[in-house]
């Protein structure tokens, strides 16, 4: 399990939670975090028995960024974890879903903070939920920083770029409902109810047969900067092979039988 000091991962059935754990300070980034959030990835991307994935903060908050005197090492805090970091000087990133995709849909649960670092690793994510009291924002150039957790690339083909420049350019926060009208999350839920939220979705997921929901995701991603031809013939590449597969028989048996399908990701 990919467990530390600030990292927890648990089982809700066929889902992974992964929770950002170090709520004293806003679940800040902290090399136990990274580590821990990278080594979960791993995990869930390994076990079959693993369909989706919810990730959330606790004490809520989801993340606030950054903590830099953490990652520069000050004091002993996470030190046990450095040599992880120097074996695999891209952990952070992919930690942070900047230079990972995982296979599984990851469904964010956010609730309160989500801000820089935060925002960005919610643009690593596939179905997203917000509490009501939510804040989100790229604060980075308010501080003369760059956000370089992919922001620049990502948020203009997730949003209307003219959102995403003026969320960009700004560094303001924006409410949950200001976020959902933009398009940066799906749902708004009251507030402690993003996590109940995130695994009842999850949970539709799992109903769903395992190999098919991979490859459409898959496909998703893969596809979302060519041409409709080229587009087009990746996902009929991607997409063929599935209805060849034991669950798409089983599919279409419990569908004709009037049952729930048994799934066995074959």
């Amino acid at each position: 399990m990919g467990d530390t000091e600030h990292l927890t991962v648990r089982r809700e059935g066929a889902t992974m939670v992964l929770t950002l754990n170090r709520p004293e300070a806003r679940n800040a980034l902290s090399i136990a975090m990274l580590v821990g959030l990278y080594d979960g990835w791993l995990e869930a991307d390994e076990d079959d028995s693993v369909r989706s994935v919810v990730f959330t903060g606790a004490g809520g908050s989801f993340c606030a960024g950054m903590d830099l005197k953490a990652l520069a090492g000050r004091g002993m805090e996470g030190e046990q974890y450095r040599d992880r970091l120097k074996a695999d000087p891209d952990l952070h990133w992919k930690a942070m879903l900047r230079h990972h995709r995982p296979r599984k849909p990851v469904i964010a649960a956010v609730e309160g903070y989500c801000v820089a670092g935060g925002t960005e690793m919610l643009q690593g994510t596939d179905i997203r939920v917000a509490g009501e009291s939510a804040t989100f924002g790229l604060f980075e150039v308010r501080r003369g920083l760059f956000p370089i957790g992919g922001s620049t690339v990502r948020l203009q083909r997730q949003i209307p770029r003219t959102h995403a420049l003026e969320m960009l350019l700004t560094g303001r926060s924006y409410t949950a409902r200001e976020a959902a009208a933009i398009g940066l999350v799906g749902h708004v839920v009251p507030d402690g109810e993003a996590l109940d939220k995130a695994l009842e979705i999850a949970e539709r997921v799992n109903a769903c047969g395992p190999l098919a929901v991979e490859a459409v995701k898959a496909s998703v991603y893969e596809t979302a900067e060519l041409t409709e031809a080229d587009g087009l013939a990746a996902e009929l590449a991607r997409g063929w092979p599935v209805f060849d597969t034991a669950d798409a028989k089983e599919g279409a048996r419990a569908f004709a039988e009037k049952r729930a399908p048994v799934y066995r990701r074959a």
